[in-house]
């Protein structure tokens, strides 16, 4: 993704969102959020004509700037969410992994953030562990989102102030209290810095796509998570919002919500869970010099 530098001439546009703001959805969207769930579901059905159970994906597969790999599915299915999404709304803004990114976004008060495969490494190896994801951002938080993992035959929805679902059924963040032996996920750096500072934990399986870490908190088989810094609005926006729904936070290590929609959407660290145990996580995780 073409991501260009914050200078005025990139952000002088952009309007501010107040109205509607503390409202759960605009209600001329949330009249497009079931065409949105049947779209998302379609491009999963061609997630999996590309994808082989426990074997390497027969899509071809590139390697982009950064040595991330992109598929041949990754590409159609943006093309296809893109092509049938944006005829819904179409004064909404587009913010995709796989598309060049535009500073028109920045002047719109909503948009879709995409992410047409999230794992792309684990799809292409043959890990059901994938997801399509997308969010509806208004202003700079989601107000729906979509995560929908077609090999496991699980779709997680959230609306803002509806709660959150998967297959329909209501989900809920862990009830544990406290964080010691707790189900955790983190990636290897985290785990060692957790593991000099005493805390013994149950770690569960590092998953290839991080919205699908998110989502196993916010459904209550993992109690709490760790992301490394540099995960992109694609990679969390719907996540975040279901977790949230769910009755879960999602904050960078300074506990800080994450915002979406700037010049750059990158992220730092971020720790999910239940608002107890993420604030036992953060004071855990965060070296001294990030600790509020």
């Amino acid at each position: 993704m073409d991501l260009r530098p914050a200078d005025p001439a990139f952000t002088r546009n952009r309007q501010p969102f107040t109205k509607d703001a503390l409202l759960p959805v605009p209600s001329a969207l949330a009249a497009i959020l079931p065409r949105v769930e049947e779209i998302v579901r379609e491009a999963g059905e061609i997630a999996l004509e590309y994808f082989r159970h426990g074997e390497p994906t027969h899509a071809e597969v590139n390697l982009k700037a950064g040595g991330s790999p992109v598929t041949e599915a990754d590409l159609l299915i943006d093309h296809f969410l893109r092509a049938h999404l944006e005829p819904l709304a179409p004064e909404l803004g587009w913010l995709s992994e796989e598309t060049v990114d535009s500073p028109d976004r920045l002047s719109r008060e909503a948009l879709f953030v995409v992410d047409p495969i999230d794992g792309t490494r684990g799809f292409a190896a043959g890990d059901p562990c994938f997801a399509l994801c997308v969010a509806l951002v208004v202003g700079d938080r989601p107000v729906y989102g979509i995560v929908h993992a077609p090999a496991l035959e699980q779709t997680f929805i959230a609306t803002r102030g509806d709660g959150a679902t998967c297959n329909g059924a209501p989900i809920a963040v862990s009830t544990r209290k406290t964080l010691a032996g707790a189900r955790l996920a983190a990636p290897e750096s985290f785990d060692a810095t957790l593991r000099r500072s005493g805390l013994e934990y149950a770690a569960q399986p590092r998953l290839p796509s991080l919205a699908m870490r998110l989502i196993r908190v916010a459904s209550g088989e993992f109690d709490v998570a760790l992301a490394r810094e540099n995960s992109y609005d694609w990679d969390i926006a719907a996540a975040d919002l279901i977790l949230h729904e769910a009755g879960g936070v999602l904050t960078d290590l300074l506990g800080r919500t994450p915002s979406y929609n700037q010049a750059t959407p990158r992220h730092p660290a971020l720790a999910a869970g239940p608002a107890l145990l993420q604030a036992q996580l953060i004071e855990a995780a965060g070296p001294a010099p990030h600790r509020t």
